[in-house]
């Protein structure tokens, strides 16, 4: 955004007119409502609502952290004010002395095949009834990828898992699950799906010892494979996680909740070597942190959301050019009230990879689906947690069904009614 041959403010200005054209011709009023009329969210107004809702404690929260930071600062005798580029250092020393731990106290406890069979497929085998058994006579296509036949209740087969959990120099970064044979009735399959990580392989002999950002990815990623495997549909069109955007994550995000609820954790949180349980202090300490630093995280993310909805709600005439961008990022973030100088948005209107792919107008729909399933897990911990009944009730009800039927129909089924905000304002410390 500062001249030069990598600055894309005029590619951006350009598309942003080209996306607004084409909902002009469509019919619609911006680009926005173009892509929101097949989402759960369905109008700009809906949308707009929820990040308001949102932002308003989130700015809250996150003054007072900025607060506690600038009194650290100033505890170590040093005299600025604190900025962007100071936050992340001084909130991992606040989070170590607040906390009395280092993450990486936690790795011994995390290594991976106790984590995929003791944490990830009991925690499924628990909640569903469904378990597990490795095919080590099927071929497959790098010499560390794993292959499980999932079999169901009642012994018949439910489809194939696939575990590529290593990176490697030929394989594109990040976390995601793929659907290589999509549950039809209609055409007879089953379904076989995949969770890709990018696991840093240890030296040969030693263990793979995670850190909980990665034990909470594989209970993420196997969310959205659960939501593959139990897909039972008769059409392939509405199989699995073919979902809306803004709905696809709502699975994956309530099977994170596994990864700290106790009775899973104390059962996969053991040392590689001695085998002891994770001290329940530090366990304590692990559940009491994940509130920590989400003024920030929220903020920094609606701040992103709401940059993406203002580019994206504006018509043809309205679209700033090249060197106007940036002064309506600023201008829009000012009018949302989140525009806070210590935490940029997550990603500057120039460098959005989202908006420019797969996410216009849709970046909103992390913290859409997050609400969902914050509200989703009040129902679990409410009605037993890890119950078999419960597990049913979340498979009939919703997993099984895809994208046959109205993503929030399938909600309202599910809980008896519409989700409600403040889980997740309680989740994440906002309230």
């Amino acid at each position: 955004s500062r001249g030069g041959d990598f600055d894309n403010r005029d590619v951006l200005s350009k598309i942003l007119t080209l996306r607004a054209e084409r909902a002009e011709l469509l019919g619609f009023a911006n680009h926005a409502e173009f892509i929101l009329a097949n989402q759960t969210a369905q109008t700009v107004d809906v949308v707009n609502r929820r990040l308001a809702e949102l932002a308003a404690p989130a700015v809250v929260n996150v003054r007072r952290e900025a607060n506690d930071l600038q009194a650290m600062i100033e505890s170590e005798g040093a005299d600025f004010q604190l900025a962007a580029w100071d936050w992340d250092f001084y909130a991992e020393k606040l989070r170590s002395e607040r906390f009395d731990f280092d993450a990486n106290q936690l790795r011994p406890y995390f290594e991976l095949e106790n984590v995929l069979q003791r944490g990830v497929f009991y925690a499924a085998e628990r909640l569903f009834g469904i378990h597990f058994e490795e095919r080590d006579d099927l071929p497959v296509y790098q010499e560390d990828v794993r292959v499980f036949e999932v079999i169901d209740v009642g012994g018949t087969t439910l489809g194939m898992f696939i575990a590529d959990f290593y990176a490697r120099p030929s394989k594109r970064g990040g976390a995601w699950m793929n659907s290589y044979v999509s549950q039809s009735e209609l055409m007879g399959t089953q379904p076989v799906v995949a969770n890709h990580l990018n696991i840093t392989a240890p030296p040969a002999g030693e263990p793979t010892l995670l850190t909980f950002d990665e034990v909470t990815t594989m209970f993420h990623e196997f969310g959205h494979a659960l939501h593959g495997l139990f897909s039972a549909v008769k059409f392939p069109y509405f199989s699995g996680t073919s979902v809306p955007r803004d709905f696809v994550e709502y699975p994956s995000q309530v099977n994170e909740i596994w990864a700290i609820w106790p009775e899973v954790l104390e059962n996969y949180a053991v040392h590689y070597e001695s085998g002891e349980a994770m001290p329940r202090t530090l366990l304590e300490k692990v559940v009491s942190s994940q509130t920590f630093n989400q003024g920030f995280a929220t903020t920094e993310y609606l701040a992103a959301s709401i940059v993406d909805q203002a580019l994206h709600q504006l018509t043809v005439d309205e679209v700033p050019a090249a060197d106007l961008i940036m002064a309506f990022e600023e201008q829009a973030l000012g009018a949302a009230g989140i525009q806070v100088d210590e935490v940029p948005p997550r990603y500057r209107a120039t460098y959005f990879s989202h908006i420019a792919g797969g996410y216009s107008a849709s970046y909103y729909s992390y913290i859409w689906s997050e609400v969902l399933d914050a509200d989703t897990a009040e129902w679990f911990y409410d009605n037993g947690g890890l119950q078999r009944e419960n597990g049913d009730r979340f498979r009939r009800s919703l997993l099984s069904q895809g994208g046959s039927k109205d993503a929030m129909s399938l909600y309202r089924s599910f809980r008896g009614r519409d989700a409600q905000i403040l889980p997740l304002l309680e989740r994440r410390g906002l309230n």
